[in-house]
């Protein structure tokens, strides 16, 4: 797997090898071992599989420590723009975002460290999405940051007029009202969870 680094430190998009022929193509889509080796050692413990029809954005999610959760993604079936906002107080790069397309076409997978947080738009007829999380899903420890806010200035790539979101995500707080669970320093990889 080849590592594309983005603009911010951690967060990486992997693009696998493909080997194609005549009767179409295979590639290993996660390896623990080259992952650790090329990314960083993490052990992910969930996997999560949606799938959503056009103008639906899903996010900006996250979990609260002591339940973060980094995020390997990847999109299976259509198109979306997947987003990663660096939300760690005294992050040079706090508030700022990378996105990537991920396709059933192009494979490549996005990684989203602990203290960021996630969400996509979907741009095909329907998509279907799976994400790898290295931490259990823990509802008392949801957050989020609105979608809506223009400070982030994140392109959704949808009409304001075609966007599906759910209700819970039309009630996120924008940055500047947000008080972040997570600190640049804080050591969010512990060896014992």
């Amino acid at each position: 797997m080849e590592i594309i680094e983005t603009g911010i430190p951690g967060v990486v998009i992997l693009k696998p090898r493909l080997f194609e022929d005549a009767r179409g193509w295979f590639f290993e889509s996660f390896s623990q071992r080259e992952f650790e080796e090329k990314v960083r050692k993490v052990t992910f413990v969930q996997d999560n599989e949606s799938m959503s029809s056009y103008g639906v954005i899903r996010g900006l999610h996250f979990q609260k420590p002591p339940y973060c959760q980094s995020k390997l993604v990847r999109c299976v079936e259509g198109t979306v723009l997947d987003v990663a906002v660096d939300i760690r107080r005294g992050s040079p790069t706090y508030g700022k975002h990378v996105a990537a397309v991920l396709s059933g076409d192009n494979h490549l997978q996005f990684f989203v460290p602990r203290g960021f947080a996630h969400g996509f738009a979907v741009l095909s007829e329907k998509a279907v999405f799976q994400y790898k999380c290295d931490n259990y899903y823990a509802p008392q420890s949801e957050g989020g940051i609105s979608l809506a806010d223009g400070s982030l200035g994140i392109d959704w790539q949808i009409p304001a007029d075609r966007v599906i979101t759910s209700a819970k995500d039309t009630l996120h707080p924008c940055m500047k009202d947000f008080d972040s669970p997570f600190d640049y320093n804080d050591d969010l990889y512990p060896t014992n969870r």
